[in-house]
């Protein structure tokens, strides 16, 4: 018996799961967008067979939401009453506390499931037109469910994510998811982008290689987006900067001073720390 999933906002995430999803053969994709210009693209290039609305959202057997986090909890709220009640609800948005605390409370009040969710995939391009079946190919995934989310349900989830390509499923609380993504993610897109505001980096061509490519590759983003993400998450992404910021006052003043032996001992013991925590 095949599955009904209904996806909502159809650019970089949501084009890409609703075209690794219409890629097997048991399952029927809905898609929901502001733009109708995405929608038609979506139907034409066969990643949705029809669209997402109030009248037919209680067909789906599972609901994707790949929208900002405020939007997100926008659309749970208004499409809450016409969720059916064996219906999974899960998120894809970069942060997870609050989409979780409003979203949790909408699914008990209304009787559908939700779970929180963020596909660790993606690239430094947004867009419907970048959007990939292969996206989640050998990706994790990280799940927040309720505290009271029964274990067939995440077990279903599970094996519905494995089927479009996600090789590990990370099971967490919207605390931790928080606190760590602070570190993994928001932190380097913060780097990156400041990094290439360096007066040097209008002439690297001739003069760069393969470390500038690595360390600039997400400098490069959707500005709006991440202004909320990193909003949402403000109190630990400011921790990680603020770390990052007192562990380069000490290079830079290990090398004003010409201590080499401070320089030294810094930098072995980063390359220390990076053996150890891979």
């Amino acid at each position: 018996m095949g599955f009904t999933v209904g996806i909502a906002g159809l650019g970089l995430m949501g084009g890409s799961l609703a075209k690794a999803f219409h890629a097997q053969e048991d399952i029927q994709v809905l898609g929901f967008d502001r733009d109708e210009t995405v929608l038609l693209r979506a139907k034409l290039q066969e990643a949705t067979d029809g669209c997402l609305t109030e009248e037919n959202i209680s067909e789906c057997d599972y609901i994707f939401i790949a929208l900002y986090p405020k939007a997100t909890i926008e659309f749970v709220e208004k499409n809450a009453p016409y969720i059916g009640k064996n219906t999974v609800v899960v998120d894809c948005a970069g942060t997870k506390r609050a989409v979780c605390e409003s979203c949790f409370a909408a699914a008990k009040k209304h009787g559908f499931r939700f779970i929180g969710g963020h596909p660790m995939a993606g690239t430094q391009f947004s867009g419907f037109r970048y959007s990939r079946a292969s996206m989640f190919d050998k990706a994790n995934m990280i799940l927040v469910p309720d505290k009271d989310e029964k274990i067939e349900t995440l077990e279903a989830l599970k094996a519905l994510l494995v089927k479009i390509g996600f090789r590990g499923i990370t099971i967490t609380t919207a605390e931790q998811h928080d606190e760590i993504i602070a570190f993994t993610s928001q932190l380097a897109h913060v780097v990156s982008n400041a990094y290439v505001k360096s007066p040097n980096a209008k002439i690297h061509k001739g003069f760069s290689a393969g470390s500038y490519r690595d360390l600039t590759r997400v400098a490069r983003l959707n500005a709006e987006m991440w202004t909320e993400l990193f909003l949402e998450n403000g109190d630990n992404l400011a921790n990680e900067i603020d770390c990052i910021v007192s562990e380069l006052k000490k290079y830079s003043a290990a090398i004003k001073k010409n201590d080499a032996d401070k320089l030294c001992a810094l930098l072995a013991e980063g390359s220390k720390l990076k053996e150890s925590i891979d």
